[in-house]
């Protein structure tokens, strides 16, 4: 990898979310510049282009990495290509920061790792919720033992998806998303839940498809013990009408939850120091300073002041296949009717080759390519 002052970034897929991570390296001009787009719908890709002053459009991944020297390349592509592209970026000796889910299974996520022990060069998955500086200083806070053990942790992803937003023909297949809002829509909050508390130990679970038109669930429930001892519920829904995304973490001298949608600021965090302990509320004060919304920037920047300063930047491959295990074990806990072990998935286990283990209980009902 190059060591430039102003490193050289690429963005592969123009779908809805590469926009997010094109305005966040737009707005760092002396640090970062986008050398390139490369997409296989090409009117799309110069469009896209046009909008950032982006100079180079290339047809594939392929074609951009034998053309450009690059720092790094952001994968906003659908899921069921993030593995194979993440691998060429490797190979080609880009890192490269993946959108959620970093992979379709954990196969993948091992295939991943394989090819990161011989290349070297890292994989980075988006979980920017990690970045807001209420989750880093409440990271600091719980490992500093300062708050007591965690006791009781919630994790609410409440979202409203309607019946067209499954048109889009790859969404709603497990074989191109992986599943449904545990793995393309809680994964965001439950990712930050195992952040704060640490590595989970065992999950029950339940799933259904309830309402929406898709082969994947719609709903998701689960119970976590972590190895800590601190009992979580996390429930991932994209059929509730008024929109949510919450956490609350109990202590046990202090109360910490975040409650917002797509992003949080300091204003949606409360500190609730217990009786005897109000002294803590001084340790939550925020520093001064602007108060950012969670987003894919303040990811991208820290990636960006890593990579600059020759260190492994974040998240990387072991804290992101603890999460997808995570999801992997609260499919199987649903459709197999018994608590799942961390750590329990042998190579040949369904649910390591495929998150719906070829137990769905419902049947299919997306149409099928020819």
């Amino acid at each position: 990898m190059t060591r430039n002052l102003v490193l050289r970034a690429a963005v592969i897929g123009t779908g809805g979310i590469a926009g997010a991570h094109a305005a966040a390296l737009a707005d760092l001009p002396d640090r970062v510049e986008i050398a390139a787009v490369a997409d296989l719908d090409s009117q799309r890709a110069a469009a896209f282009a046009e909008r950032f002053a982006i100079p180079a459009v290339y047809p594939d991944a392929e074609a951009l990495f034998a053309g450009e020297a690059l720092d790094l390349v952001h994968i906003c592509t659908p899921p069921v290509s993030h593995a194979p592209l993440a691998i060429t970026a490797m190979r080609a000796g880009v890192p490269a920061l993946v959108e959620k889910p970093t992979a379709l299974s954990l196969a993948e996520m091992d295939e991943l790792a394989a090819v990161h022990a011989e290349t070297g060069v890292p994989v980075l998955t988006v979980f920017q919720h990690r970045f807001g500086a209420a989750a880093v200083r409440l990271r600091a806070l719980a490992a500093s033992g300062k708050l007591g053990r965690p006791l009781v942790a919630t994790c609410e992803t409440l979202w409203y998806r309607d019946d067209a937003y499954f048109a889009v023909p790859w969404r709603g297949r497990w074989e191109n998303e992986g599943g449904g809002p545990t793995m393309g829509h809680g994964i965001h909050q439950f990712d930050l839940l195992l952040s704060i508390l640490g590595p989970w130990a065992e999950v029950t679970a339940m799933a259904g498809r309830l309402s929406r038109p898709t082969d994947t669930e719609d709903v998701s429930t689960a119970l976590l013990r972590f190895e800590n001892g601190c009992l979580a519920t996390v429930v991932n829904s994209v059929v509730s009408p008024r929109e949510t995304s919450r956490l609350r973490f109990d202590f046990e001298h202090a109360t910490v939850e975040v409650e917002h949608l797509y992003g949080y600021t300091e204003a949606d965090w409360r500190f609730t120091p217990a009786p005897g302990h109000e002294h803590l509320a001084d340790l939550w004060q925020a520093e001064s300073g602007p108060d950012r919304v969670s987003g894919h920037a303040l990811q991208i920047e820290a990636i960006i002041d890593a990579l600059a300063a020759g260190e492994a930047p974040a998240v990387g491959l072991t804290e992101a296949r603890r999460t997808l295990e995570l999801a992997a074990a609260t499919y199987a806990s649903a459709f197999r009717g018994r608590p799942v072990a961390a750590g329990s998935f042998g190579p040949e286990d369904p649910f390591t080759r495929c998150m719906d283990g070829g137990a769905v209980p419902w049947n299919p009902i997306k149409e099928r390519s020819a």
